[in-house]
């Protein structure tokens, strides 16, 4: 009998381990212009496994926390070049990016705020 509850207390133990959440932080870089481009790639990164994503302006960057188990850093790139956003290797189809408002269109030009 003790063999068995042994046993039994191993597999579990083993299976809960198997489960633990792998939580991961990446930045990478990602283009854009202005507060309407930080809504819009952040928008586009919160898919399923993601759990935070904020876009800084001046870094062009993208800092990402998600489950590694649940999404892939390809997955979260495909999500924002979707979007019309360039995501460091995956290029934004040109379709997106055309869709962009003026002020966002960041190969084309720098917004240029009035102050």
């Amino acid at each position: 009998m003790k063999k068995i509850i042994l046993f039994i207390l191993l597999v579990t133990a083993g299976y809960t381990y198997g489960q633990q959440k792998q939580v991961v932080t990446k930045v990478f870089k990602v283009a854009g212009n202005c507060e309407q481009c930080k809504k819009r790639i952040e928008n586009a990164a919160d898919i399923k496994g993601v759990k935070n994503s904020k876009w800084d302006e001046e870094k062009q960057s993208l800092t990402v926390i998600y489950r590694s188990d649940k999404v892939t850093e390809q997955q979260i790139k495909d999500a924002v070049a979707k979007s019309g956003h360039d995501a460091e290797e995956v290029k934004a189809p040109n379709s997106k990016y055309a869709e962009l408002p003026d002020c966002c269109k960041y190969r084309d030009k720098k917004c240029e705020v009035k102050k």
